[in-house]
């Protein structure tokens, strides 16, 4: 099966190369990049050094089975205004272009909500995905089993914080090492773009929500990862909470309740999100931790592939945590 990449110089398209290098069913056809035509894909990718000697190019394969959006948020539609793929070809997409329910429909082609622990059948089903925001891939999977047994009946207040990947590649005042390095701030409070996403999802397991969701995003002095910790009412006991979790994503793939606190190095450099649930009196707190590159981003672009073509869904993704 051949597959495309195009925006191929970035953080999430070169986890994505790496991922379909080592995927059993897929050739990767071309990397579409402007600025690095003509370049080693390992010039840009220096980890790819001796696993490919592909280049860049600025030409692409309308007729690919699968087309990996990997450009900046705002740029796929334009993208695909100019680019007119086969109606096999199927698009999965990374920005937030096609996320939201009033986006999902564009040039004829419907875009199916890319989580896979909530929306898999659908997925299984469609030929355009939109791949998740990483900050709402970690909140919704904590929040999910509390909106389908309609148990989210107060506010939620959730605090995460991301490594300087989920910044992507371009230099910003915020993304120097002088400046990231032993500090930590909050950025856009209470009004994140991927608060959207993560309301649609609520709604759709219960939908009579009509609570706050205040979510608090912070940049941490490290290189990727999330770490969100979510609480909110919740009258049940912990065995109920943990019950009902381990129930919800018992045919995950890749998610998992632990018993244990959680640390960031459980899930770099894999595909996972782990969960751990915590009572205090009357507030459940939820943690969820996951690589932004990966289960945020790339991975779970590879997880939807799987899903549309009938592979294996761990297929290229049975990674080992980079934990010491």
């Amino acid at each position: 099966m051949l597959a495309g990449i195009v925006g191929g110089a970035g953080y999430t398209a070169g986890e994505l190369i790496r991922i379909l290098l080592n995927h059993k069913e897929v050739e990767i056809d071309f990397v579409y990049s402007t600025s690095n035509a003509g370049n080693y894909l390992h010039k840009v990718h220096q980890d790819l050094l001796g696993d490919t000697d592909m280049k860049f190019t600025n030409a692409v394969n309308l007729n690919v089975d699968v087309v990996f959006l990997c450009l900046g948020h705002g740029n796929s539609k334009a993208f695909l205004e100019q680019h007119n793929f086969s109606k096999n070809t199927k698009i999965i997409d990374l920005s937030n272009d096609f996320r939201l329910k009033n986006d999902a429909v564009f040039q004829e082609k419907e875009f199916i909500y890319g989580l896979p622990e909530l929306n898999k059948k659908a997925i299984q089903k469609a030929n355009y995905i939109a791949n998740p925001g990483c900050f709402a891939t970690a909140i919704q999977l904590a929040l999910l089993p509390l909106a389908k047994n309609n148990l989210l009946v107060e506010d939620v207040h959730i605090n995460a914080t991301t490594g300087a990947t989920g910044a992507g590649t371009s230099l910003s005042a915020t993304s120097h090492f002088a400046w990231r390095d032993n500090n930590f701030s909050y950025y856009k409070p209470f009004t994140h773009q991927h608060l959207g996403e993560i309301g649609e999802s609520v709604h759709q397991l219960q939908p009579s929500f009509t609570n706050e969701l205040y979510f608090m995003p912070n940049r941490g002095n490290f290189s990727r990862g999330i770490f969100a910790t979510l609480y909110t009412d919740f009258e049940g006991s912990l065995e109920d909470a943990k019950k009902m979790y381990i129930d919800f994503y018992k045919y995950a793939a890749f998610t998992f309740i632990s018993d244990e606190t959680l640390h960031l190095k459980q899930v770099i450099n894999t595909n996972k999100c782990l969960l751990h649930l915590h009572k205090h009196n009357n507030k459940l707190l939820i943690s969820s931790i996951i690589d932004n590159l990966l289960k945020g981003a790339s991975g779970q672009a590879v997880q939807n592939m799987n899903l549309m073509f009938g592979f294996d869904e761990k297929e290229g993704l049975q990674l080992k945590a980079t934990y010491f």
